[in-house]
């Protein structure tokens, strides 16, 4: 997966933290994330929340400013165990 400058320590325990709460492995989701699926996420949301997330992974420019709001770095931070 590129990661665009994110550190990758950082990067897997994201990933470790969303596969938990989705109930598949770390190695899964990043396949599926590196290969454009979102299967696992998907099928974990309820059909509101599929929808709206389909619908931002189809414009990356939604994506970039969601990512860069205080709200999206402070859970980024949260999850990531970073202080």
């Amino acid at each position: 997966m590129n990661n665009n400058g994110i550190d990758p320590k950082k990067l897997s325990g994201l990933l470790n933290v969303v596969s938990k709460k989705l109930g598949v492995s770390p190695d899964k989701l990043r396949s599926e994330l590196e290969a454009g699926k979102f299967d696992s996420a998907l099928s974990a949301m309820n059909r509101n929340d599929a929808a709206k997330f389909q619908q931002a992974v189809n414009n990356p420019k939604m994506v970039e400013r969601m990512m860069s709001t205080p709200q999206a770095k402070a859970l980024y931070k949260k999850l990531s165990g970073e202080k």
